[in-house]
């Protein structure tokens, strides 16, 4: 992080896209980086947001009004989505955080929320120590080509199917 930033992308149908995410963050944040995290789709009151009150260099904010996936996206839902994507290339091309994680954007893209044409023009222009990590199912292969780290989590076995609701703290 200190000479080049690189581009990693977390994906796949395994838990654990988010939280290896945010366990980059604390980390970086823990080093004395800044971070900013920008969750696109969701709206709801993860326990993530909370850290903001405890650790001074971490910004979060989301870009979604409810979690639609059951459901199409509203038009409000793509305008909020479109909004978020063009605050976060500013912030991405400018330079002033170390970190940036664009959460849940390749879902952003499979719903067609915005074009996959201007996400790779954002990471083309990223400024150059920046560590940007992209998360989220169904990575597209423009995404994957251009990063330069990819994990894919694949799920083996998984308590939701079981009927264990996401736990606070755990899963939200």
């Amino acid at each position: 992080m200190d000479s080049k930033g690189y581009v990693q992308v977390y994906t796949g149908n395994g838990k654990g896209k988010t939280t290896a995410a945010l366990g980059l963050s604390l980390r970086a944040v823990c080093a004395g980086k800044k971070v900013f995290i920008g969750q696109f789709i969701k709206g709801m009151a993860y326990s993530e947001l909370k850290a903001m009150d405890h650790l001074p260099g971490l910004t979060i904010k989301q870009y979604g009004l409810d979690c639609f996936i059951v459901n199409d996206p509203t038009e409000e839902d793509i305008k909020i989505a479109q909004r978020g994507l063009r605050e976060m290339q500013a912030i991405i091309k400018e330079g002033k955080y170390d970190v940036v994680v664009m959460d849940e954007l390749n879902i952003a893209l499979y719903y067609h929320l915005f074009l996959i044409e201007d996400v790779l023009e954002i990471i083309k222009n990223k400024h150059h120590k920046l560590e940007l990590i992209i998360t989220g199912r169904y990575a597209k292969k423009e995404i994957l080509e251009v990063a330069d780290l990819v994990t894919e989590m694949k799920e083996i076995k998984h308590y939701y199917q079981k009927g264990v609701e996401a736990r606070v703290g755990i899963e939200k």
